[in-house]
């Protein structure tokens, strides 16, 4: 489902949101069009006027982030991971957290300071998103102290999330330690540590794991 645009679409996108009174232009999960993204906003950026926010999943390449440099002005990576196992166990993806480090470094040394307008709506900067896991505390609070050490004297928020349900995970003993909510001790425990490590942002609260806020996706659509 959807339609097909190319670069001159695109851009004509962009400026109907902003006429529309959009903050910024979000750019949801755009890695594989990040080619063509580039290409518009190296013509056009100058006119846009409002933020463009690379909003990515952490798994991004130093090249192409570099691709992008002077374009993006708010990074909204997630950052998943810390342990290879559980990264290899459910997004097939061993070397996440090096992955992810490396993007993250690469964010920061090109957005440095958060900045915001008068109305406190961020203009630059990044947000690190970290979704906390049943049974993933200890992982989670490594991951904390790993953005901590990229970080840095560099400047970031980070938005730790308590959202996660399990009403549409797919059968099977692969997600069998997931097939519960979040208890308060475990996300508490994560934001302690990340009020230790000194990092500033987001948290959310018990009813946010609701899936009224979750697309119902079929057994089938996931596990294709």
């Amino acid at each position: 489902m959807g339609r097909v645009f190319d670069e001159d679409g695109l851009w004509k996108i962009m400026l109907a949101l902003r006429e529309k009174g959009a903050h910024n232009i979000n750019l949801v999960t755009p890695t594989h069009y990040a080619d063509s993204i580039a290409q518009v906003l190296r013509t056009h950026k100058g006119e846009l006027g409002i933020p463009v926010v690379y909003n990515c999943g952490g798994y991004e390449s130093v090249e192409t982030l570099r691709s992008l440099e002077g374009l993006v002005d708010i990074y909204l990576p997630d950052f998943k991971y810390f342990s290879s196992e559980l990264s290899k166990k459910y997004s097939n993806a061993p070397d996440y957290m090096q992955v992810a480090s490396a993007a993250l470094d690469e964010m920061l040394r090109q957005q440095k300071k958060c900045a915001f307008d008068d109305k406190g709506i961020m203009q630059k900067g990044v947000i690190v998103r970290h979704l906390v896991l049943p049974g993933c505390r200890k992982d989670s609070i490594e991951v904390l102290r790993k953005i901590a050490e990229i970080r840095g004297d560099r400047d970031l928020l980070i938005s730790i999330m308590r959202q996660f349900t399990p009403d549409f995970l797919p059968g099977g003993d692969k997600f069998s330690s997931l097939r519960r909510r979040l208890t308060s001790f475990e996300y508490e425990s994560v934001l302690k540590v990340a009020d230790e490590l000194g990092l500033e942002g987001f948290s959310q609260g018990a009813d946010s794991a609701s899936s009224d806020f979750t697309p119902n996706f079929s057994e089938n659509f996931i596990e294709n």
